[in-house]
């Protein structure tokens, strides 16, 4: 007797599911360690895995640095992401208005700052502003175009969530007696965030990966000061990895985090 579709797409995975799902893991763990192997030997015979390469990170001095790298890069996304997440509020609301005169200036803030790359903006930052008189410090130059991009996601992604809440809801909560404003903040938009929790997790990486782009307005985070350890050392392989691995931390412990907010609390 064949499954009704809904089934298939939404119920339990089958015995069956179960093991190809098994087998297809294996396989792919199989497949991603020969590709590593292949990558360290390739490495290895271009002699970027030798130990003069890599003494340098005995040092306290190149942990330090790094640590002071890292330090401009989670402090600059913190604040992309503050900026992001409220300024993605303030359009989601101006989105959602009845009044024209509101709903279609947000969403042309919302489509330009999401066509734009963010590259460009920091470039704004860097070079349109000192010419009329703004001049903003590197930190600013890199974090608020980084969080201007984002909000505009960010918007669309809240937007996303209140459209998947039950109308149900809001006509419960108007029939309380509560006022458009208590419902959205009330009822609404605390279930609407249970949505999209994954898709702001996945917003926050991103916020982290675009500090990278400090090299334009030479802002000491993390990338940066690798840039500088490998100008020194001339230690490219090495310096990546280990950056590459602080990065999958912070991202890691970002994802962590999330799955805490995320949550049911009984």
């Amino acid at each position: 007797m064949s499954r009704p579709v809904e089934d298939i797409l939404f119920g339990a995975p089958s015995p069956q599911a179960k093991l190809t799902t098994r087998v297809m893991s294996v396989i792919l763990a199989i497949v991603l360690l020969l590709l590593a192997g292949g990558v360290a030997l390739q490495f290895h015979s271009a002699g970027q895995l030798e130990a003069s390469f890599w003494e340098f990170f005995a040092w306290s001095t190149t942990w330090a640095f790094l640590a002071k790298g890292l330090l401009g890069t989670l402090a600059s996304a913190a604040m992309a992401a503050v900026i992001a997440l409220t300024l993605g509020l303030v359009l989601l609301l101006g989105r959602l208005a009845r009044s024209r005169l509101v709903r279609w200036p947000s969403i042309a803030v919302i489509e330009f700052l999401r066509g734009t790359p963010t590259l460009l903006l920091i470039y704004v930052c860097f070079l349109v502003l000192p010419s009329v008189g703004l001049k903003l410090s590197t930190y600013w130059m890199l974090t608020l175009p980084v969080g201007l991009s984002t909000a505009a996601v960010v918007a669309e992604v809240y937007r996303a969530g209140v459209l998947a809440v039950p109308r149900g809801q809001t006509d419960a909560g108007r029939s309380l007696g509560l006022t458009e404003a208590q419902v959205f903040f009330f009822v609404v938009f605390p279930q609407a965030l249970r949505y999209i929790v994954p898709a702001l997790v996945a917003q926050l990486v991103i916020v982290v990966k675009d500090t990278t782009f400090g090299y334009v307005v030479t802002y000491g985070e993390l990338m940066q000061n690798a840039k500088v350890l490998i100008a020194n050392y001339n230690s490219l392989v090495p310096v990546y990895l280990v950056v590459a691995a602080l990065y999958c931390l912070v991202n890691y412990a970002i994802s962590r985090a999330s799955k805490c907010l995320g949550r049911p609390k009984y």
